[in-house]
């Protein structure tokens, strides 16, 4: 009788991210394969054999410590690989070190694996999605970041602590840089399907402004105060990336603000950052073109040149 190929994913880094990532991922039994790849052998060698002790408690699943021709049939690659931001620094801080990483893994990668999809979790995942995608050759669609999914789930989870609603029921994008310059998307955020000014107008409830700039800042900032606190922050981007993965593997077309190429976004072109995008098997489906405000589609585009300075420095 025929057999099915296994659903492969290979994790390239096996630190804090990229260890939880996977953990997450043997949950979910989506995965029949998960291969961890990490210069420091010895460490994705530990994380597998961890992993594969949890196996009995949930589904039968193939979990090894491999190199880069175990990406080989993998639907998706996952790239959690390079230093990260210590306390301090921003994201784009670390750019340089990471570039570097990207210019030594990329190439085998695509080499054994061609046809699969990469997703990209290492900060700046903008600037490095760019640089995958110069590096790898692949289509735009097949390049994908992680973006700003989770200031999103942030932005989300605020409002809804100051609303007193759950976080589910509340519609709002964090657009453009997974960073600084990163975008709330006022003019459409909602609950319930109504938007701020009108849920607080018929709920009687006080729409401040500058609670609201607080909520955004408190979402901008919160990695570097769990880092100032914890070191890193690994739990809720694992759960992003696995929300990514499931809309993937289970060719789902759902909507997640992801970061892909964007060519003529109100003008803006040749760069990646965040924006509401349909992703299925085949990768970044659509890009949809939301209908911002001039001051949001002003502060996008300095956002956009904060990128694109950023990615002119490494000459890809």
């Amino acid at each position: 009788m025929p057999t099915s190929t296994p659903t492969r994913v290979a994790i390239v880094g096996a630190g804090n991210v990229g260890s939880t990532y996977a953990y997450t991922l043997l949950l979910s039994g989506l995965a029949s394969e998960i291969v961890l790849i990490d210069a420091n052998r010895a460490k994705a060698e530990g994380e597998a054999m961890d992993l594969n002790h949890a196996v009995p408690f949930v589904f039968p699943t193939r979990i090894w410590a491999g190199d880069y021709a175990d990406c080989a049939g993998a639907a998706l690659t996952v790239l959690a690989a390079g230093p990260g931001t210590k306390p301090g620094q921003s994201r784009l801080d670390i750019v340089a070190r990471n570039s570097e990483v990207w210019r030594q893994i990329i190439p085998p990668i695509v080499r054994h694996n061609p046809d699969g999809l990469l997703l990209i979790a290492t900060n700046p995942v903008d600037v490095l999605t760019y640089a995958a995608l110069k590096l790898s050759g692949l289509p735009a669609n097949r390049v994908i970041g992680s973006g700003t999914i989770l200031d999103t789930a942030r932005f989300r989870y605020l409002l809804s602590e100051h609303f007193h609603v759950d976080a589910r029921s509340v519609h709002a994008y964090i657009i453009g840089e997974h960073g600084d310059s990163e975008v709330p998307v006022w003019s459409s955020a909602n609950i319930a399907g109504m938007r701020l000014p009108d849920f607080c107008r018929t709920q009687k409830r006080e729409l401040d402004a500058a609670t609201m700039q607080e909520i955004f800042a408190q979402t901008r900032d919160a990695a570097y105060h769990i880092i100032e606190r914890k070191g890193a922050t690994y739990y809720a981007v694992a759960a992003g990336l696995m929300q990514i993965t499931r809309a993937i593997l289970r060719n789902q077309n759902t909507v997640l603000s992801v970061s892909t190429l964007m060519q003529d976004y109100y003008g803006m072109s040749d760069v990646c950052f965040s924006l509401p995008t349909i992703v299925n098997r085949s990768g970044a489906e659509q890009v949809l073109r939301l209908e911002l405000d001039p001051e949001e589609v002003q502060k996008l585009r300095h956002s956009a040149e904060v990128l694109k300075q950023t990615i002119a420095a490494l000459s890809l």
